[in-house]
């Protein structure tokens, strides 16, 4: 049984711990709020560009002049998995969630004889995935250096990318991150994003002839390009607030479990103090008696 001295220590260092998630829940609350508001602001950008990008796209699918970035390489035995991680962690299963779909599709592509190879965003994935694929690491990209990954660093990324296309060093590339959807859902997704995926189904035409100048393929050359930055930039903002929410409920719920792990402990030093209290009683009472 423990003695006095080490449940006033398990205590004291517990009160300390949920200070320090009590302060992290904070601070996640309030970074939350603005990576919210700028992965929600981001979307209706994205998804007109999309639908802009589809409505050319579907035009030229299939052709021979079509851009590489949409045409592809006529193959696809080697696979990218473009792994979006946070570089801290404190919160929760966000990333490890990531590094499962990665994981879940790596294995899925190499039973299907394909070649996988992992583009790695972020620390904190990186352990996990080096263990199970020590060989099969291609790039990494750190983000570090920067308070909060935006639009220069998807543009990095996405320029990266094309050049390794470009390079032959794949044939598909797949982006693995996690899309807000409130402080307590936050879900992995996967996303192709090379070669860009043609509309499945015909966008619909508005009856009005229209000209393009220059051509459907000139304009897809400038268009694929900020497309595959955007849906980047995009998947980052939504990692922010998904990383924020994660880490203010994983906080939360810590805060939590610490007063009910110090209401136990104290309960418990209680007990310990009152026994030992009546023992010295006891004690002393036999003693007089004695005497």
């Amino acid at each position: 049984m423990a003695s006095l001295k080490e449940l006033k220590g398990r205590i004291n260092s517990v009160k300390s711990t949920q200070k320090i998630t009590k302060a992290k829940q904070m601070v996640a609350a309030a970074k939350l709020r603005k990576a919210q508001a700028a992965a929600e602001a981001a979307r209706p950008y994205a998804d007109r560009l999309a639908t802009v990008m589809a409505s050319l796209a579907g035009r030229i699918a299939g052709q021979d002049n079509a851009p590489m970035l949409l045409r592809g390489t006529g193959n696809a035995q080697r696979h990218l998995l473009v792994v979006a991680n946070s570089d801290k962690g404190l919160a929760g299963a966000f990333n490890s969630n990531i590094v499962r779909a990665a994981l879940t599709k790596a294995r899925e592509l190499e039973k299907a004889g394909k070649t996988v190879e992992f583009y790695l965003v972020g620390r904190k994935g990186r352990p996990v995935i080096r263990r199970a694929y020590p060989n099969a690491i291609g790039q990494m990209f750190d983000t570090t250096d920067v308070r909060e990954p935006g639009y220069a660093e998807a543009e990095r990324i996405a320029n990266e990318l094309i050049d390794m296309y470009a390079a032959g060093r794949f044939d598909v590339a797949h982006l693995f991150f996690s899309r807000f959807k409130s402080a307590l859902t936050q879900v992995p997704t996967t996303q192709q994003i090379i070669p860009v995926p043609a509309p499945e189904t015909p966008v619909a035409e508005s009856g009005a002839v229209v000209d393009y100048e220059p051509g459907e393929e000139e304009i897809l050359e400038e268009l694929l390009p900020r497309y595959l930055k955007t849906q980047i930039f995009g998947a980052l903002l939504e990692n922010q607030a998904s990383e924020q929410g994660a880490s203010m409920t994983a906080m939360d719920n810590a805060t939590r479990n610490a007063g009910d792990l110090i209401n136990k402990l104290t309960i418990q030093y209680n007990r310990s103090r009152q026994a030992a209290i009546t023992t010295e009683l006891i004690e002393i009472i036999a003693g007089a008696e004695a005497l």
